[in-house]
């Protein structure tokens, strides 16, 4: 199986990146964030890899560092949860926002953030909550969920908000976070 790849970026697309090395480019899917952190085309990257075989597919799967493929893999793990539903999962919040809510079993977090239902949200919980191993508080979820729907209701879209406040400090409070998120939002 392949675990890493380095090479040159040869296309950038939304949804995947075509890395050539030796001669060779793999088309690897990755999550709105690494292709986020991905400039341009002709730089080198060295990505870790989910290789995922099926009957009629060999498809790899790249992230930038170990943290985010094991927490891929914990993911395919939950029952009903495949490589391109972990990945969509993944694009959505951090790890660090997804852990929260796992650790709080905070499944109404998960189902308005992340637009799973709340049978896969549950599942999730239910499977996860112990791997993940954490001790967080649920209140920093709520202030999270405040300041994405403030964002929205100022007529940003959902993505256009999380992408925001991806960027912002994670201890900020909500209307920290907003002003930030505002910022950030206003600079594009």
């Amino acid at each position: 199986m392949i675990g890493s790849i380095r090479g040159k970026i040869i296309l950038k697309t939304e949804k995947f990146l075509l890395v050539e090395t030796g001669g060779i480019g793999y088309k690897i899917n990755a999550s709105v964030d690494v292709l986020s952190k991905v400039k341009k085309t002709g730089e080198e990257i060295m990505l870790f890899v989910h290789t995922h075989v099926r009957e009629d597919a060999f498809d790899l799967y790249g992230f930038l560092d170990r943290t985010e493929l094991e927490f891929f893999e914990m993911l395919l793990n939950v029952s009903g949860i495949g490589p391109r539903s972990a990945l969509a999962i993944l694009s959505i919040a951090s790890i660090e926002t997804l852990r929260k809510a796992i650790a709080t079993s905070d499944i109404s977090y998960l189902t308005k953030i992340s637009g799973i239902g709340k049978k896969t949200a549950e599942k999730i919980v239910i499977e996860l909550r112990d791997k993940v191993g954490t001790e967080l508080e649920g209140s920093s979820l709520q202030v999270e969920l405040d300041a994405l729907l403030a964002l929205k209701s100022l007529g940003y879209s959902q993505n256009e908000a999380r992408e925001a406040l991806k960027k912002v400090s994670p201890e900020a409070n909500t209307n920290d976070k907003i002003r930030e998120a505002l910022k950030i939002l206003g600079g594009k």
